[in-house]
């Protein structure tokens, strides 16, 4: 069943919020997906906080248009699932990590900082780690020194304690 001009006129308006807040879309054909593996994805795409869902071309195509993602609409051609993220690698890894695993659902394009990018390109986003990946190797780089440096206290000390006994 189609959607009315008030149903389609939703939809963009929602597209177009999440494409207002969003770094990265990327686009993955579909066609022979199970559901089980449909709500799967859907569950770790919420999980990550990438906005999931399977929509209708011409509709993203108006969320889009005069937007950085403009360019995307070229690719928009067939059954198409839409990742869309805030964060700069979640919807590439989301979607890359389950296309790993199942070969029915197929990248096809994304757009990140305005640029246009192949399989290749969302694959290569999607290995680069994520903010807070990055954020908890920073802090272990950081608490290295000082852990170090309380564990030389420490032996100090004992050993003062040691040589004065």
């Amino acid at each position: 069943m189609g959607l009315n001009l008030d149903e389609k006129k939703a939809v963009v308006a929602e597209v177009s919020e999440q494409v207002a807040n969003a770094q990265t879309i990327v686009v993955a054909a579909y066609s022979g997906l199970e559901v089980a593996h449909l709500t799967k994805l859907r569950a770790q795409a919420r999980k990550s906080g990438v906005y999931l869902r399977v929509l209708k071309n011409t509709l993203v195509r108006r969320a889009v248009a005069g937007s950085s993602f403009a360019d995307l609409a070229e690719q928009m051609t067939g059954p198409l699932i839409y990742g869309i993220s805030s964060d700069p690698v979640a919807a590439a890894k989301v979607l890359n990590d389950f296309a790993k695993s199942n070969d029915k659902l197929v990248l096809k394009a994304g757009s990140y900082a305005g640029k246009v990018l192949d399989k290749a390109g969302v694959q290569a986003l999607a290995s680069i780690p994520s903010r807070e990946e990055l954020l908890a190797k920073l802090l272990g780089v950081m608490k290295a020194p000082v852990s170090g440096f309380a564990v030389a206290l420490g032996a100090l000390a004992k050993q003062r304690e040691e040589s004065a006994a």
